[in-house]
């Protein structure tokens, strides 16, 4: 037993106050709100080198292009996802075909001699829609048009994404759905992947955080059946070409999500695939934001172009010294070669054409996340190339702005290559707003024409 003396006390000591457990009681309800309150205006503090790359501008173009129709304002913001240009009624004229997220609809843009336009919605109450793809895949002369409908344009996970083929009838459009049940479809690209005479398809899905890439094998009776290729979140385009020059149609994709890589896959013949990586950045911020694919240095190979610039993920976007266009040169067995070939801030898309007709091919680019609270920054700019693919950046225009997808073609019939573009208005400033603005090249006093 204990004596007296080596008692210890029990009785309680001067009650202290938790500072520590107050403060960090409050900075859990602060920070949050703070946060709330003050990420969404650092991009328009300013200038921050860590944040910020500033915009870009270059030297007026040397040819002349005069753009279409006037500036909208205080209309429903746009969100256009594709264009294109083609002769889609056979009447010896293009015109545009462009895909219209904003009222899921799928409509051609006609232009008529003096100038004005006529727009025919040619399929409508359609998910978000993302790529409309022209292709005659019953064979009866007509064109027929596979749609890659994402089902939500805002980021989406969910079984929401199909691909709906469009039969062109005397009757009007006859709609198959060919692929349900996925994720979120970017863009379909047809090909006769197994060598049997008709047109299968090849499938982007774009997803979320999971996505794959599929081809699809024509059965006859509008019935496909699909083929796994690749798992990967963020697959955009599926450009076909024959890449090794072996004779049939090999498949690329740019993945964009997780990590951004380009990844071929080669066709052994028999609807059998080999996946190739061909190239990987540990850039995993660089916004590749699609893929095409051209013979630039006309060697007689296809070459894949990408368009980097997307940086939608973030509170606000605004350019980087990163963003721009890479040239990925073909130098045979399955390497190719990358080329920085533009800074255009906010890259999207762009498009290849002989612009000068100097017979050899340029580059033409748009931005969506340029700096446009200052006016003179490029929205649409095109490269023109040397003839030993040096490319010197030359500025078509600074509006409309908001620019995602670009195409290039004759639309008067001049002989000239025109260019049309589509906007998707996202982010902040609403302002210099067109849907789908396109651009008609003047030729020079005293040029043939």
């Amino acid at each position: 037993m204990s004596s007296p003396e080596s008692t210890v006390s029990s009785e309680p000591g001067p009650r202290q106050t938790p500072w520590l457990a107050i403060f960090l009681l409050v900075m859990v309800f602060l920070l949050p709100l703070a946060t709330w309150l003050l990420l969404p205006s650092i991009p328009a503090l300013g200038r921050l080198p860590e944040f910020y790359s500033g915009g870009t501008t270059y030297p007026a173009s040397q040819l002349r292009f005069e753009r279409q129709g006037a500036l909208q304002t205080g209309v429903e913001l746009p969100l256009i996802t594709n264009v294109q240009i083609l002769d889609f009624d056979g009447d010896g004229k293009n015109d545009i075909l462009y895909c219209d997220a904003g009222n899921n609809r799928v409509v051609l843009r006609q232009l008529t001699s003096d100038g004005s336009t006529s727009d025919q919605t040619l399929i409508a109450d359609i998910a978000a829609p993302a790529h409309a793809t022209p292709v005659d895949i019953d064979g009866d002369g007509d064109l027929d048009i596979v749609v890659s409908v994402l089902g939500n344009i805002q980021p989406d996970d969910g079984v929401v994404g199909r691909v709906e083929l469009y039969e062109q009838t005397p009757e009007g459009f006859v709609r198959h759905v060919i692929l349900d049940d996925v994720r979120r479809v970017a863009d379909v690209q047809p090909g006769d992947f197994d060598g049997d005479g008709d047109l299968d398809l090849a499938v982007a899905v774009f997803g979320y955080n999971r996505g794959e890439v599929l081809w699809l094998e024509n059965r006859g009776a509008f019935q496909f059946l699909d083929h796994h290729l690749y798992s990967a979140p963020g697959a955009i385009h599926v450009p076909v070409a024959d890449y090794d020059g072996d004779g049939d149609l090999d498949i690329a994709t740019i993945i964009s999500q997780e990590e951004e890589e380009l990844v071929a896959f080669e066709n052994l013949g028999g609807g059998k695939f080999k996946t190739r990586s061909l190239w990987l950045t540990p850039n995993m911020d660089l916004g590749s934001a699609g893929l095409i694919h051209a013979d630039l240095d006309e060697d007689g190979d296809e070459d894949l172009i990408l368009p980097a610039g997307d940086n939608l993920e973030d509170f606000d976007a605004y350019p980087q010294p990163y963003h721009g266009c890479l040239w990925f040169e073909n130098t045979g067995d399955w390497n190719f070669k990358e080329h920085r070939i533009s800074d255009l801030g906010g890259t999207y898309a762009g498009d290849v054409a002989d612009m000068d007709g100097d017979g050899d091919l340029d580059v033409v680019l748009v931005s969506m996340t340029n700096d446009w609270y200052s006016p003179e920054h490029a929205s649409v700019v095109w490269l023109e190339n040397d003839g030993q693919q040096n490319f010197k950046t030359w500025q078509i225009d600074n509006q409309p702005i908001h620019l995602v997808t670009v195409a290039v073609g004759d639309l008067n019939q001049d002989g000239l290559p025109d260019i049309a573009a589509g906007s998707l208005n996202m982010r902040k400033p609403f302002d210099r707003i067109q849907a789908v603005p396109f651009w008609i090249q003047r030729a020079k006093k005293g040029a043939p024409q």
